[in-house]
């Protein structure tokens, strides 16, 4: 494993010949978030691979400067994928975006799932979570933190099993982020997204934070050609809240990414 640039902890699975799609997780989760869609999504024929994350889930924290749209193709790269359809969830939304405004031969698809955006501002209602957040990990109250994370993103249809998942998750994340060596981030940038040519599904949450419905309701006004639905059921992690629903809208997209 290269130290300066490692492969992200991840899964492939489905046929080797099948069109590759990737998913890529929120920053409060890791890879498996993706657990109730991708055996499924293999079994309608996809390669599938799903990754963690500098610092999140299996991967190691980083040990120099990086950027995880990078990490995600030199993962890609290094699986022999020249093209693939992208799913991402939240902050792996941002990373997809990324991708797919300055390597746009690389992205067949985009279904972007409460996105967030490249040099993100934060509005007043998602300022309130950080806040709130802050003060219980400097208070060193995890488990709090861990809590607000949970009431937060999950809308009111996920189940107790869902729930403690993303408990689970954001404490990993919490601890990894700890560790020093964790923060080389490079710094965040803008991206054209209106250079983005992959047919584009933006989803929205009904009941997810102010600032979150906002970016899904106005990306089709940046991506040429982006759909927007926004889920009445939904908060900000619709693969965990209704996971099959979930499912069966992202396959009706990728088998009819031009609507």
């Amino acid at each position: 494993m290269n130290p300066v640039n490692p492969l992200l902890a991840h899964d492939v699975t489905g046929p080797a010949d099948g069109p590759a799609l990737v998913l890529l997780h929120s920053s409060v989760c890791d890879r498996r978030m993706w657990e109730p869609q991708w055996r499924p999504l293999a079994e309608a024929g996809y390669r599938v691979v799903r990754a963690d994350f500098r610092t999140c889930g299996d991967s190691p924290a980083a040990v120099a400067p990086y950027r995880d749209e990078q990490d995600v193709l030199d993962l890609l790269d290094s699986l022999g994928i020249e093209r693939a359809a992208f799913a991402g969830s939240s902050y792996g939304g941002r990373v997809a975006l990324l991708i797919a405004s300055r390597h746009r031969e690389r992205v067949a698809a985009l279904a972007l799932l409460c996105p967030a955006v490249p040099a993100q501002r934060r509005g007043p209602a998602l300022q309130e979570v950080v806040d709130a957040e802050d003060a219980l990990l400097e208070a060193g109250d995890i488990a709090g933190a861990v809590e607000l994370m949970v009431d937060t993103w999950l809308g009111p249809s996920a189940d107790e099993e869902a729930r403690a998942l993303v408990r689970t998750m954001q404490r990993r994340i919490f601890e990894a982020a700890r560790i020093p060596a964790a923060d080389h981030e490079l710094p965040e940038h803008e991206a054209d997204l209106g250079a983005i040519t992959a047919p584009t599904l933006v989803v929205g949450g009904a009941h997810d934070v102010a600032d979150f419905r906002t970016i899904a309701a106005g990306l089709p006004h940046r991506i040429p050609g982006a759909r927007h639905t926004e889920l009445p059921w939904a908060g900000h992690l619709p693969t965990l809240e209704r996971p099959a629903e979930t499912t069966a809208l992202l396959l009706d997209f990728l088998r009819h990414p031009k609507g």
